[in-house]
């Protein structure tokens, strides 16, 4: 019976999770509204709040839902017989190709940078998101340690490489939400974004010795 319990509860969990992405994508943070999720997931608005404790609770743990999922196959991107320039391109073309299958997860995930909107977060929930963010900073510093290791890239801190990497992928991908940065940049978004990781990889690259000019 208790196998049971534990199943139908985490049924129930998965649903309003489910009910909630679709109205937190749609509505935006402030104007989703708990009795729309609790419709939707067939359940009671009080039982939401068995689950979780306030509208910011249940929209986090949106954002980290699945998120095993996403470290997982960024990781299996990893392939030792690449070099670590091919495979920085290689993570750089699952983190767009992710984007353009889930474009609302990460219009979800971005706005919990702004917690002026959806209010002061527990810091329990705030660790469960920067946990996913470290985890994929973490993939992409290691490749660029191994570059370094074997004398594909200069000496530099990896840690502050991967998040440059990281903003730079994230601010381009962002100009694709809004119409007036889509048509400062011009081109299209997928040319621009490869532009942008070859240009960052030549940055890691050790500078060519300067040749002597004849006298």
């Amino acid at each position: 019976m208790a196998v049971e319990q534990l199943a139908r509860r985490e049924a129930s969990r998965r649903r309003i999770l489910d009910s909630a992405r679709q109205v937190f994508f749609r509505e935006g943070f402030e104007s989703a509204n708990l009795d729309e999720v609790a419709s939707l997931a067939g359940v009671a608005k009080g039982t939401i709040y068995r689950y979780f404790e306030s509208k910011a609770e249940l929209y986090v743990a949106v954002l980290v839902h699945n998120a095993d999922s996403f470290v997982e196959r960024m990781q299996q991107t990893i392939d030792p017989v690449l070099s670590p320039d091919e495979q920085i391109r290689r993570i750089g073309l699952f983190y767009f190709k992710h984007y353009c299958e889930n474009r609302e997860y990460f219009r979800i995930f971005w706005a919990i940078e702004n917690q002026r909107l959806i209010g002061e977060l527990p810091e329990k929930l705030v660790r469960a998101v920067t946990d996913v963010w470290t985890r994929c900073l973490q993939i992409l510093s290691d490749q660029i340690s191994r570059g370094v290791r074997e004398g594909s890239f200069r000496d530099c801190d990896p840690w502050e490489m991967a998040n440059i990497f990281w903003i730079v992928a994230n601010g381009l991908i962002q100009t694709e939400e809004y119409p007036e940065r889509r048509k400062l940049r011009a081109r299209d978004l997928e040319p621009v974004f490869e532009s942008a990781v070859d240009l960052l990889i030549a940055g890691l690259r050790p500078s060519k010795p300067s040749i002597p000019t004849p006298g």
